[in-house]
């Protein structure tokens, strides 16, 4: 997003739920529980998170309407769940692990992932429990533009004051998708994404979040990934895995592949975004080829870190 589309104001609010969403899952692995329960409470606390483009909160389709995507995966046994364009699931995240851990598939989407999760006593809501009036602002400036907006780039034409009479920011200043990546104290690792998607996308897109290699991916022999951005552009590369088989294959370290696919390898399709990851050993790398991405981090015992721009 760029720096001068944030109010000081909207700086502090979201320094402040990454700074709240860390310290629960930071706590939540001091007391030793896996990298997939601390994944799996991090994105839970995004979705229920206005300010994010997951759960409540997410953006319109050109029809408005809703449809949310989640992925989860084990990095110690490679087992992974997805759900895609869904809109009566209140936690699209927790639908994705019990498609992992309650059936024999990997991804269910639309109707089908629906009736799943009600079968299983997930909590299900009306689709305008997802709805905001910044987001349907945004959704507006969209159909006024003709144009397909990543997060936040409508966001910031609907919440700065002078939004009436700007312009339309550039599609590609703003990407939005929550993800968390974990690292636990039995050597285990897991990645959790979930999203909205872009306003004003034509009903039944499904992006990069659900799709286990391309938005998300963890493995506990390299690293566990959370990917944002141009999500077509990171399906075509298979960012995830990518970076993965960079560290297994050619014997990179994870910030050299992670910064080579978003900074080299992504741009030349045009894809912009970032990614959040962390390796077997705990190293991380936060790359994005954008003004900045909203991130941050949290090792047990040490106070948590957010950073917004560079």
């Amino acid at each position: 997003m760029s720096r001068s589309s944030i109010s000081v104001e909207q700086t502090m609010a979201y320094n402040d739920a990454l700074q709240s969403i860390l310290r629960a899952a930071q706590q939540l692995l001091a007391d030793g529980a896996s990298a997939l329960d601390a994944v799996s409470l991090a994105v839970d606390l995004l979705e229920d998170c206005p300010l994010f483009n997951a759960g409540h909160g997410a953006v319109f389709t050109h029809d408005g309407t809703h449809e949310l995507d989640a992925a989860v995966m084990d990095g110690a046994t490679l087992r992974a769940g997805a759900v895609a364009c869904v809109s009566r699931i209140r936690r699209p995240l927790r639908a994705a692990r019990s498609v992992m851990e309650h059936s024999e598939h990997v991804m269910l989407v639309a109707a089908g992932a629906e009736a799943f999760a009600e079968e299983l006593g997930l909590e299900m809501v009306l689709p305008t429990y997802f709805s905001t009036d910044a987001r349907r602002a945004q959704l507006r400036r969209a159909l006024d533009t003709d144009a397909t907006l990543l997060d936040h780039d409508g966001a910031a034409l609907a919440f700065h004051p002078t939004a009436v009479s700007m312009a339309p920011l550039d599609e590609g200043s703003k990407l939005g998708t929550v993800g968390a990546v974990a690292l636990d104290a039995h050597g285990n690792l897991a990645a959790a994404s979930s999203t909205g998607g872009m306003t004003n996308k034509r009903p039944g897109r499904v992006g990069d979040t659900p799709l286990i290699g391309a938005g998300t991916y963890a493995d506990n022999r390299t690293a566990a990934i959370s990917c944002t951005g141009t999500g077509e552009m990171f399906i075509r590369i298979a960012a995830a895995y990518d970076i993965c088989a960079r560290m297994a294959y050619a014997g990179q370290s994870l910030d050299a592949a992670a910064q080579e696919v978003v900074m080299n390898v992504l741009p030349t399709l045009g894809g912009r975004g970032g990614l959040i990851a962390v390796d077997a050993q705990g190293n991380l790398s936060l790359p994005f080829n954008t003004e900045g991405m909203y991130r941050g981090y949290a090792r047990v015992g040490v106070t948590p870190w957010t950073a917004i721009f560079r």
